[in-house]
């Protein structure tokens, strides 16, 4: 990782900053910490949750927002894409996605030991550490998406884009059970995971190893870089602000009818993430970008955004540290209890009912992330990989 000591403002062709660039990156990041880190697993409110198999929430759609977020700041760097030095092009794509996968796998381990049912500090076992994970699809989708537009003609993409998607059902479609080729015991995703990544590395939370951040719908998952990626070309292109914000929002509703009517025959899914969710979450990522840019570029209504700025500056850094921290409160106790627990019942659950305690918690972990990002926003350090 480097820091650097300016920041790295989203530019257009014209050298015109897009300021609701930055506050939806922010946005991603400050709704992800929200939930990833409620008081209590057991006390959440419904648009806090994800939908337990098919279906969608706004939580849904954090994480291909933030991964729509990646591509559109891609396309800010197309020359270097397509014109700099193959070799260092590519040497700088597999080091950055390295990184980020790397530092996945260490927030899994993290923090390297655990307690036993006897209360027994013990260190854990690395050969069974969960290999994939959101950093890790981070990284894959970034590294695909740049092979992509390196390789690959802008039109040519387009094309690449809704081949994957077409494909991804069909192979879903194909491989999967008869009966049931998109539930949870029966998806193609489950089938290939488990010929490649040993029984002990995959996710358990389904109550048997299946990986929502498998390899296979990793494949589908790019296409949210991409379509980032072409949303920022668009903004870049057209000079219009009323007609920008009416296209994006355009390109949007079609991509949420499109997602909807595909959902009849592939159903809008994040944990096997369906083409159709894709296209789904893609349109809604659009309609929010179109009224940021509508928000913030026209009417210049902005005095609101710094909160949301400060996440976007130090996106990855905050959010590692996010899951560092809270994994930290975890394995320190106050009697017997995790301090993370301790903190919820006594200045939240006391005086508050379940949900509401449980979503004040969340709420204050995130604010905590916030000043130490304020504090390194205003002392003029940007972490990049």
């Amino acid at each position: 990782m480097a820091t650097q000591v300016t920041p790295q403002p989203t530019l257009t062709k014209q050298g015109q900053r897009y300021l609701s660039l930055d506050v939806l990156r922010g946005l991603t990041v400050c709704l992800m910490i929200v939930v990833n880190t409620p008081g209590s697993w057991g006390h959440i409110y419904a648009p806090f949750k994800h939908a337990p198999w098919h279906g969608f929430t706004p939580t849904d759609w954090v994480f291909p927002s933030f991964l729509f977020v990646v591509g559109n700041a891609m396309s800010f760097g197309l020359k270097k894409f397509k014109e700099g030095d193959r070799k260092e092009v590519l040497v700088k794509l597999f080091k950055r996605a390295g990184l980020i996968f790397l530092f996945g796998v260490s927030l899994t381990l993290f923090p390297f030991i655990y307690r036993n049912a006897d209360g027994q500090i013990l260190m854990k076992d690395f050969t069974e550490v969960r290999i994939m994970g959101v950093l890790q699809r981070i990284a894959l989708c970034y590294l695909f998406a740049g092979l992509i537009v390196h390789f690959c003609k802008i039109k040519t993409t387009y094309w690449v884009g809704a081949g994957m998607l077409l494909l991804y059902w069909a192979v879903m479609w194909a491989f999967g059970d008869g009966a049931e080729p998109f539930g949870l015991k029966g998806n193609a995703g489950l089938k290939f995971d488990a010929l490649i990544i040993p029984e002990s590395n995959l996710y358990k939370g389904f109550g048997l190893p299946f990986d929502p951040e498998g390899l296979l719908s990793t494949f589908p998952a790019v296409v949210n870089v991409l379509t980032g990626f072409w949303a920022g070309l668009y903004i870049q292109k057209e000079t219009n602000l009323l007609r920008k914000t009416r296209m994006l929002l355009l390109a949007g509703a079609i991509g949420v009818l499109v997602g909807l009517l595909w959902d009849i025959w592939f159903p809008i899914n994040k944990p096997i993430w369906t083409s159709s969710f894709v296209v789904y979450s893609t349109g809604w990522s659009l309609i929010v970008l179109s009224g940021l840019i509508f928000l913030i570029e026209k009417l210049k209504i902005a005095k609101w955004t710094y909160f949301f700025e400060v996440f976007g500056k130090n996106p990855l850094i905050l959010f590692i540290l996010s899951g560092a921290l809270i994994k930290t409160l975890s394995i320190i106790r106050v009697g017997e209890v995790p301090l993370s627990r301790w903190i919820y019942q006594n200045a939240f659950l006391s005086w508050n009912v379940d949900k509401t305690a449980s979503l004040l918690f969340a709420i204050s972990f995130m604010l905590t992330l916030w000043i130490v990002g304020y504090f390194m926003e205003r002392n003029k350090i940007f972490i990049k990989v």
